[in-house]
């Protein structure tokens, strides 16, 4: 097993941090803190991810969707993916892939499938979506439609790290009728406060790459994006869950959609 570098904050123990988790480390918490004093509505960002998480996996369950992959899963945090496309589909299959060794470390969480469903985990970085294939190979039929998650992760991955060509290759190999879900952080309703956040983060060690509205829609190149498109995160689908606190504070700084491989 990996080593876990306590030394150096983190992305998924930062997450973790603001959604008021434990598995996080000093040097996760310092980071968090500064991003904190530059919005403090930092907090509200990551439970307005996860929020869109569970209602687009309802959605897609509810499509007759039963396959899940999921890239940068980051921490257990109930209720889980698998855990809310299980409570539609009990039959539901889901694959996870992180490559934080604290991830693998609660694997065990994870892998609680309800009766008849199967869940996996598989330790990989998005920037290796070869690895990533294999291990859910294993557990998922690529013959089938799949529904690729990526929230709040691209974000992380530069236009110089392939950031495209990563997405594009993954979905290369889920069939027509499979889908992706996805949301990322945009710097186009605070600019100042996304450059200072940048910055920090850069002195850091963590890589934030924020795109703008026609960047992020990029990704969708080629699919049927679902209604209503591409969304400020929260004014996705509200209808499909509980509203986030802190919604009121004006828009939160990051879009989502959903889109269908035709």
């Amino acid at each position: 097993m990996t080593e876990i570098d306590t030394s150096k904050p983190h992305p998924a123990r930062m997450y973790d941090w603001y959604l008021g988790g434990k598995d996080n480390y000093p040097v996760d918490e310092e980071l968090g803190r500064q991003m904190l004093a530059l919005d403090p509505r930092v907090p509200v960002m990551a439970k307005v991810n996860r929020a869109f998480m569970h209602r687009a996996t309802r959605w897609l369950a509810g499509q007759g969707i039963r396959q899940f992959l999921d890239i940068g899963t980051g921490i257990p945090t109930e209720p889980n993916l698998h855990q809310v496309a299980q409570s539609v589909a009990p039959d539901a299959r889901v694959v996870y892939c992180d490559n934080d060794p604290i991830v693998l470390a609660h694997a065990a969480a994870l892998l609680r499938s309800a009766p008849g469903g199967i869940t996996e985990y598989v330790q990989a970085d998005v920037r290796d979506p070869a690895t990533i294939l294999e291990g859910a190979g294993k557990v998922l039929d690529f013959g089938q439609p799949v529904a690729l998650s990526l929230v709040a992760l691209l974000h992380f991955i530069t236009d110089e790290d392939g950031a495209h060509d990563l997405v594009a290759r993954l979905l290369a190999e889920l069939p027509s009728g499979s889908y992706l879900m996805m949301t990322h952080a945009t710097s186009d309703f605070t600019p100042e406060e996304s450059a200072a956040a940048t910055a920090r983060l850069k002195a850091g060690g963590v890589t934030l790459a924020l795109r703008t509205r026609e960047e992020f829609t990029r990704f969708f190149d080629g699919l049927e994006l679902v209604d209503p498109g591409v969304e400020v995160v929260h004014k996705w689908h509200p209808e499909l869950g509980e509203p986030v606190p802190g919604q009121d504070d004006g828009v939160i700084p990051g879009y989502g959609a959903v889109a269908r491989k035709p």
